[in-house]
């Protein structure tokens, strides 16, 4: 086996594990979830493209800073599924198909579904914050981006990314999206650039808490192995 076999073997096998039996198994039919969510995306663009529907899509899903919190909130999970306008919608297409149903298949699909919504839930409350602190603050925004409509997979697929690296130990995978990230701020300073930063800080935390409680599980299974038998 060559360096480049074991390396892929050890950075991606407990990953291709988790995903081949299922996928094997039941096909497309093990990841409805990620297949509805493509349909639905695909419905979304369709009828956003219209014009009786655009105003229907941006009321139910489009997110904007200057939004009311409650508001944004309430527009938050279906935002995930309305393709970003910038951006062509096959991507959004494969990223959902990819990224949604690998961790479907590893995580289960509430799991993946609530992860989704905390990445993207950090990027829209980042977005206020940023604005609050202003430009002139390295982690602020400029007043205008309150008015980008803030839509689109892309935080969610980046935060789930990253904890599917952490939870299979493809470590390098995932510091490889963290520094594109990172490079694409630094070479594209915007609105989604950052959010995409927000989101992976916040699935960050929750690689850490886990972490921690994996730790705290392995330290009271050694001590209880280790303690001396009762007497009679």
């Amino acid at each position: 086996m060559t360096t480049l076999a074991r390396w892929a073997r050890a950075e991606w096998g407990a990953l291709y594990a988790a995903v081949r039996g299922p996928l094997a198994e039941r096909r497309w039919r093990a990841a409805p979830m990620a297949v509805t969510a493509v349909c639905l995306t695909a419905v979304l663009h369709v009828v956003h493209n219209q014009a009786w529907g655009y105003r229907f899509v941006q009321n139910a899903g489009g997110v904007r800073a200057e939004d009311p919190l409650w508001l944004a909130l309430l527009r938050t999970p279906l935002s995930l599924f309305v393709p970003a306008l910038d951006l062509p919608v096959w991507g959004a297409l494969v990223q959902i198909l990819l990224v949604f149903g690998i961790a479907e298949l590893c995580l289960g699909r509430w799991r993946t579904l609530a992860l989704a919504y905390v990445a993207t839930l950090a990027g829209t409350l980042y977005a206020r914050l940023g604005i609050w602190l202003g430009p002139d603050s390295p982690l602020g925004l400029p007043a205008s981006d309150a008015r980008v409509v803030d839509t689109g997979p892309s935080a969610a697929v980046v935060g789930l990314a990253v904890f599917l690296g952490w939870r299979h130990r493809a470590y390098v995978t995932a510091s490889v999206v963290i520094v594109a990230m990172v490079a694409e701020v630094a070479l594209k300073e915007n609105l989604a650039g950052k959010e995409h930063l927000a989101a992976i800080g916040a699935v960050l935390v929750l690689c850490a808490v886990g972490e921690l409680r994996q730790r705290r599980s392995r330290e009271r299974a050694g001590s209880g192995s280790g303690a001396p038998p009762i007497q009679s």
